[in-house]
């Protein structure tokens, strides 16, 4: 019982998630598949139409496929999956045309060689719909909604929780061996560890979902995922989101701007587009744009991730997508230490591994946020003149070349790499140069792995294991000693013998050691001596 005399509940659990967003989730996806038992609380309902991430990118449904679930988010596509990810910048929607970016984010869903799985333009609540009806079909996986945390201790041994159930219903008491916050921006468990962001404050915005019925058929640039209106009166951004004409809008809210009511928004939507159509306002909310990270990403047995540890501006569609691929990272080593094959140095590689990937994408956004659609007005712009021609076409050579890689974020996506990891093995190479837009895949240690179709149409990642798989380019077979070891320390080792020539170039050796993550560990052209030493390093220090 409580001081005030409400009962309360006992519940244990492996991990306890706090936050059922897609972070939550994805975490509570990558544990169940593990066979991790977890409790997921939050304290929203989740529910409505918040303008929240719209780009589920290339390597998050990368993940969505290992997972088995990147179909089920095709078939949910509001748009339908064939929908042109085509972004249009013009001065309204009825006005003049600037520039054009087809297959921002590589959403086109034909197979290309670099990756397993296109993006997606869907609306973040449908993607967590998908999320949340996965992990709920996972034997070891709880989900509590109206619950809020409220205290946490911890001990050598777990973590002990307290939880108020927001219905008045009393207390749950959870205890378990560790305890995620993946509570967003206003994190409680960045609080509860004392850690503290730091960064810059970049600009106030104000977003908008409305329905509009006929707007898509009342311009003529044709289908787009986002229409960049850049003019003097209300430069904005906004494009469809869900179904019956629900759009989003977006605009940076000027000095000493208040909030917007349902009239002021639908005026704005109207001077911005230049389209008088009805408009029915469906969710408001404003934001603040900052670059901002925590100082620390743990204490003990209690770890953050997602936008409890970092925050950007939603430029590129980088940030629920990073917290996704925290909660895979953090996943699989949460897994492996709890199996017993994972050393206490797996889970220290979490903050070394995801915090210079953060800083890196984090740039990028910002980067991306310092040309918005107000700095790309210049007078005369939407003049029916032959100088209002000529400052079109200023701006349209302003925008290719400033916002290219706000929609070609390959490089971003996947050509992030943890080379230098304690738990990835150095090969004397140097990694790859960094460019923001173009891929090249690469095996050095810590990048992703090269993909590849295979003969029989399938993916290369769709052969590896659950765990390390161990892929063999040449079919030599001098792998027995490996698998020994990791048999002999209960490590999960796939072995995926393919002798092509391509893949053996693709590469770099002949044979390559792949993470549960997918991402390489080590490679060599033979086995090498003292496969215990490389087994312990790879797996954090396991005995």
């Amino acid at each position: 019982m409580t001081s005030d005399g409400r009962r309360t509940q006992l519940l244990m659990a492996q991990v306890l998630i706090v936050g059922a967003g897609p972070v939550g989730l994805a975490l509570a996806i990558e544990l169940g598949h593990r066979g991790v038992r977890c409790l997921v609380v939050e304290k929203n309902d989740r529910v409505g139409y918040a303008p929240r991430a719209k780009t589920t990118n290339v390597r998050t449904r990368e993940h969505l496929r290992r997972w088995g679930i990147a179909g089920k988010l095709s078939e949910a596509a509001p748009l339908g999956v064939d929908y042109p990810s085509t972004v249009i910048f013009a001065t309204r929607l009825n006005g003049h045309l600037l520039a054009r970016f087809e297959n921002a984010s590589n959403c086109a869903p034909a197979p290309n060689p670099l990756y397993s799985e296109h993006g997606q333009w869907i609306p973040q609540y449908i993607l967590e719909e998908v999320l949340k009806a996965n992990a709920e079909s996972l034997p070891g996986v709880e989900i509590r909604f109206g619950c809020r945390l409220v205290a946490a201790e911890q001990s050598d041994s777990g973590v002990t929780a307290r939880i108020a159930r927001e219905d008045g219903g009393g207390e749950l008491t959870v205890h378990s061996a560790y305890l995620v916050g993946a509570d967003g921006a206003r994190s409680t468990v960045r609080g509860l560890i004392g850690a503290r962001m730091g960064g810059a404050t970049l600009g106030a915005h104000q977003n908008a979902v409305f329905r509009a019925p006929g707007i898509a058929r009342a311009h003529r640039f044709g289908p787009a995922t986002m229409y960049w209106l850049v003019n003097g009166e209300v430069p904005a951004v906004t494009g469809p989101m869900d179904k019956g004409d629900t759009w989003f809008f977006g605009w940076s809210r000027p000095d000493g701007h208040g909030p917007l009511d349902d009239a002021a928004a639908t005026a704005l939507i109207r001077r911005a587009t230049g389209l008088d159509l009805a408009c029915e306002i469906l969710s408001r909310d404003e934001w603040t744009a900052q670059r901002l990270i925590a100082d620390r990403y743990r204490d003990r047995r209690i770890f953050l991730a997602g936008d409890a540890c970092h925050l950007h501006p939603p430029f590129g569609g980088y940030g629920m997508n990073m917290g996704i691929g925290d909660a895979v990272d953090l996943g699989w080593k949460l897994a492996a230490v709890l199996a017993g094959w994972g050393g206490p140095r797996l889970l220290d590689s979490y903050a070394a591994e995801r915090r210079p990937v953060h800083e890196m994408v984090m740039d990028e956004a910002v980067t991306n946020h310092k040309l918005l659609p107000k700095h790309l007005w210049r007078d005369g712009l939407e003049d029916e003149s032959e100088e209002g021609a000529r400052r079109r076409a200023e701006v349209g050579a302003v925008i290719e070349a400033g916002k290219a890689r706000e929609f070609k974020t390959l490089g971003t996506v996947l050509g992030y790499h943890y080379s230098g990891s304690p738990i990835v093995v150095d090969d004397g190479t140097a990694p790859p140069p960094r460019d923001p837009m173009t891929y090249t895949p690469s095996a050095h240690p810590g990048c992703l792995a090269p993909h590849a179709w295979l003969d029989d149409g399938v993916s290369l990642y769709d052969r590896f294991g659950g765990g390390f798989t161990l892929l063999d380019t040449s079919g030599g077979g001098a792998h027995e000693a490996l698998r020994r070891a990791a048999e002999r320390r209960g490590l999960p080792l796939t072995t995926v013998s393919l002798p092509r020539p391509d893949l053996a170039a693709l590469y770099g050796a002949r044979y390559a050691l792949i993470r549960p993550d997918q991402h390489v560990a080590w490679r060599g052209d033979a086995a090498p001596d003292t496969v215990d030493r490389l087994l312990d390093q790879v797996s954090g220090g396991s005995a």
